[in-house]
């Protein structure tokens, strides 16, 4: 497991964490703040504090972000912590979308990490979380779509180290 993979999986645990509390200030978060987060999209110290995403963020995020796929383009073997590439499932209009998960790997029965409305985070089936949404706003199965994360480009790594050296008169080199 790379650095990405163990920072992927340490945000999984820490979401899974806090929901389990009583009154969590979680329950404010978004399912779209949470799979964006776990997915490292955000450079922040704790998923509280993420600033909350809407439909309409969402959906420009997405449009900005991620290229859409087929579920047959998705990889025959994946794990999230082993792999460079990640996925998103996107339920609803993908401008204005109901609802993100984060695809965990294809070898389980529970693939898909994200957070329910009622039930906290969790792993779920695609199945069930078709049948969370399925009928709800006119939801039907045409409205699953697929995601992958766009490489980032023109950015430093968050792996590279910077040195900054700070000479007495204030400049730096």
């Amino acid at each position: 497991m790379d650095r990405d993979g163990i920072l992927v999986s340490e945000r999984i645990k820490e979401v899974s964490m806090i929901c389990s509390r009583e009154n969590p200030i979680y329950e404010q978060v978004s399912s779209f703040s949470i799979a964006l987060y776990v997915l490292g999209c955000f450079k922040v110290p704790d998923v509280m504090s993420v600033d909350d995403v809407d439909s309409v963020e969402a959906g420009n995020l997405l449009k900005e972000h991620f290229t859409p796929l087929m579920e047959a383009e998705l990889p025959d073997k994946y794990q999230i912590t082993e792999s460079k590439d990640r996925y998103l499932l996107v339920i609803g209009d993908p401008l204005f979308p109901v609802h993100f998960a984060v695809l965990t790997g294809v070898n389980g029965n529970k693939s898909f990490f994200s957070k329910l409305r009622y039930f906290g985070s969790g792993y779920d089936s695609l199945e069930e979380l078709i049948n969370e949404f399925i009928g709800e706003d006119g939801i039907g199965y045409k409205d699953v779509h697929f995601y992958k994360r766009n490489k980032d480009k023109g950015r430093p790594s968050s792996t590279e180290p910077r040195i900054y050296i700070f000479k007495n008169d204030g400049s730096v080199i």
